[in-house]
């Protein structure tokens, strides 16, 4: 029987191709919007592979300290992300996955600074930029969602107003056209009466909800950046399993770039092209997600893998479930004691 990491992959790879194909049947309309000739080839138009696409996000050898403690604490993070691809960070608590994420944002805690590697957004060094600039940039450009949705909702303020709010501020919008659009962004969010939602207060919604409606003001100035931050975690696995529908349907309908921290390895494997796995502030693996979870190089993603598997629901629905060696996953645990 399949481990829950293959299913997943899997559904993961089937969707890609199902995506893919798609691509193909644009590839084969012409410029112009007319149909080409299928299975032909223009002899005067000889095929020239598409251009890569301009990162959005470029963090390399990012270096990031803590002043009070005098220690570096992340070491030498780097990746890019380019339009609708997505990238996971996974790791234990305090391996650096959020620190990162707020480096980028530009919201790291006081005593904590970037002290090394630089970060672009939009192909510009955010090092130096001003706290206008700061302001100009969050929301529109780069927008982040994190774990627990009601400590970044106002609870005094309706919820729609929140989100009118930010188009009012971002797009510049008038109080009409502002409660128009909120109550677009709640329907896009897939919530159900965004009428009646828009009116309504955070302790008048579930966490599902409320989850949405922060992804609904998160998108709404249209960044091309979304960082989520653990923010399926807290919530039951239906639940779950929606919102992260709902950060595909994103990607795929307006190209949005995300950045997706989990310590769970299926939610990643749904969704991302790209993983990288930190440890104590570094990255121990990184690479795209199916040659990871597959073929992991590491001790610890090896340690990760095997306590999904043991733990994972799989082991209990079957007799022909693949059970995992034990004796196996205790050498990895004792091989990552010794090195930290």
């Amino acid at each position: 029987m399949a481990t829950l990491s293959e299913k997943v992959l899997t559904k993961a790879e089937q969707n890609s191709k199902t995506a893919q194909n798609g691509r193909a049947e644009v590839e084969k309309t012409g410029t112009d919007g007319t149909a080409g000739t299928p299975g032909t080839t223009d002899a005067t138009e000889p095929v020239r592979p598409a251009a890569p696409s301009t990162p959005v996000l470029s963090v390399r050898d990012v270096r990031i300290s803590d002043r009070a403690a005098g220690q570096e604490i992340v070491h030498g993070v780097t990746f890019t992300l380019t339009p609708g691809k997505a990238v996971g960070i996974v790791g234990e608590s305090g391996s650096g996955k959020t620190l990162t994420c707020r480096a980028t944002l530009g919201i790291l805690p006081a005593h904590f600074e970037v002290t090394g590697g630089s970060i672009e957004i939009d192909g510009q060094d955010i090092s130096g930029l001003s706290s206008a600039r700061w302001t100009a940039l969050r929301g529109a450009t780069i927008s982040a969602v994190f774990q627990d949705p009601a400590s970044y909702l106002n609870p005094s303020i309706r919820v729609g107003a929140q989100i009118a709010e930010v188009l009012k501020v971002k797009k510049g919008l008038k109080r009409r056209e502002a409660h128009r659009q909120a109550i677009e962004l709640l329907h896009a969010v897939r919530l159900r009466d965004p009428e009646l939602v828009y009116s309504q207060y955070t302790y008048e919604l579930s966490g599902g909800m409320l989850q949405r409606v922060l992804i609904a003001a998160a998108i709404a100035a249209g960044p091309r950046i979304l960082i989520a931050d653990e923010a399926t975690t807290a919530l039951d696995v239906t639940v779950q399993a929606e919102i992260l529908d709902l950060l595909a349907d994103l990607r795929e309908r307006t190209g949005l770039a995300l950045v997706l921290v989990s310590h769970d390895l299926a939610v990643v494997a749904q969704l991302c092209d790209e993983v990288l796995v930190m440890r104590q502030g570094e990255v121990v693996e990184q690479g795209p997600t199916h040659e990871v979870l597959h073929n992991p190089r590491h001790e610890y993603t090896r340690l990760l893998i095997a306590e999904h598997e043991q733990y994972g629901l799989d082991k209990f629905l079957g007799a022909d479930a693949v059970e995992p060696v034990r004796t196996d996953a205790l050498n990895v645990v004792e091989a990552v004691e010794e090195d930290a």
